[in-house]
C-alpha cells in the first residue's frame, strides 16, 4: 500500500498547440484535456496503473470534480470536505515538448481543516510501505505542517516531495523524512547553489556540483534524496552510497507530472523490495516515460523502458 497525500489538489487542464504559443494572439487547440491532479494524486494514478493498492488523501468538498474523476479511473481517494472547490490549473504545450503552467493558489484551508487532514492521513497510514506528502501547501497551512506530520506518522517511512519554505522546514535535521525528492532548482535553493546551471553541467557530464549538493543535504536531513535534473536524469544519494541515471531517447511531450511518476516508480521499486540502484533506475524510467505522453497522463508498465536506462555508482566524495 503505497499512501499519498495532496494538500493543493487540482483540476489540471491541459491545451494542446501545434504551433508555438504567441503571447496576446488567439490559438486554436489541436486538444484539451482535464485530470485530477496534484503532485500526491498523479503519484496516486501512476501506483494504481502499475495494480499495486493506492490511497490519495485530499481535502475535497462532496461532489468535486476531480474526486469523480479518480472514482472513474479506480483510485480510491479518502477526502476531507472542505468549504471551497478544488482550484483548476491550466498547462499549455507546444509541438517541442515547451510547457507553460498557471496554477492557482488553492482552496484556503482553516486550522479545522488541517487538523482533520492530518487525522486522516494518519488513519490512512496504518499499515501503508510509504506514505508520500506532496506538493505545495494551500493558503492557511503554516510551512511546517509537512514537518509535524512526519512527527504525527511516528516512524513511518515518509517521502516528501515539495518546494519552498515547506521543502526547508521538512528538511531540517532530525525531522525524520525518509526520502527527499528536489528538483535542481528545488535542492539549488536549499543548499545555495544554482541549480539551473548545475543542471545543465549534468547534461554535459559535470555531476560534482548536483552531487555536493545532494550529499550535503542527506548528510544535514538524514534522509536519501532522489534529486531529478529534467532531462539529464537524477541522481540518487544514501548514507551508503551515490548514483546516476540517464534517462531513454524519447521524443518529448509534456513535463507536466514527470517528476510525480519518477517518485512513483521509485516508490514501487522499493516496495518490491529493490535495491538502490534499481529503485534510480525505475524512477528515471518512469520519469522519461510519462514525459513522452501528452498532459498528465501517467505511464504503464508496458510503457517503462527499464533495459533503456543507464546507470552509474559514484563516489560521493
Amino acid at each position: 500500500m503505497i499512501v499519498t497525500v495532496t494538500a493543493n489538489p487540482s483540476l489540471d487542464r491541459t491545451v494542446t498547440l501545434d504551433g508555438p504559443l504567441t503571447r496576446g494572439a488567439v490559438l486554436r487547440a489541436v486538444g484539451a484535456t482535464a485530470e485530477p491532479g496534484g503532485k500526491g494524486v498523479n503519484v496516486s494514478r501512476a501506483v494504481h496503473a502499475a495494480g499495486v493498492p493506492t490511497v490519495a488523501v485530499l481535502p475535497a468538498p462532496f461532489g468535486d470534480p476531480v474526486l469523480g474523476c479518480l472514482d472513474r479511473i479506480g483510485v480510491i481517494a479518502r477526502a476531507v470536505p472542505i468549504a471551497e472547490e478544488i482550484r483548476s490549473n491550466v498547462t499549455v504545450t507546444e509541438p517541442d515538448g515547451t510547457t507553460t503552467k498557471l496554477n492557482a493558489p488553492g482552496a484556503y484551508l482553516d486550522p479545522a481543516d488541517r487538523e482533520a487532514l492530518a487525522d486522516a492521513v494518519v488513519a490512512a497510514a496504518a499499515g501503508a510501505d510509504w506514505v508520500a506528502l506532496c506538493g505545495s501547501l494551500p493558503p492557511g497551512v503554516d510551512a511546517d505542517w509537512y514537518a509535524r506530520l512526519v512527527a504525527r506518522l511516528g516512524g513511518r517511512r515518509v517521502a516528501v516531495d515539495t518546494s519552498g519554505p515547506a521543502l526547508a522546514a521538512v528538511a531540517a535535521p532530525g525531522v525524520g523524512a525518509a526520502l527527499l525528492k528536489p528538483n535542481a532548482e528545488e535542492l539549488g535553493e536549499l543548499t545555495g547553489f544554482d541549480g539551473a546551471a548545475a543542471e545543465k553541467a549534468a547534461e554535459a557530464g559535470d555531476l560534482a556540483p548536483v552531487l555536493a549538493a545532494a550529499g550535503a543535504l542527506q548528510r544535514s536531513s538524514g534522509a536519501d534524496v532522489l534529486a531529478t535534473l529534467g532531462a539529464a536524469g537524477a541522481v540518487y544519494v544514501t548514507d551508503e552510497g551515490a548514483w546516476y541515471a540517464t534517462p531513454p531517447k524519447i521524443v518529448p511531450r509534456s513535463t507536466v507530472g514527470a517528476g510525480d511518476c519518477s517518485l512513483a516508480g521509485f516508490l514501487l521499486a522499493h516496495s518490491r523490495g529493490a535495491g538502490p540502484a534499481e529503485r534510480l533506475r525505475t524512477a528515471v524510467a518512469y520519469g522519461a516515460a510519462a514525459t513522452a505522453l501528452p498532459g498528465t497522463a501517467v505511464p504503464t508498465p508496458d510503457q517503462i523502458a527499464l533495459g533503456d536506462v543507464t546507470v552509474t555508482a559514484l563516489d560521493p566524495a
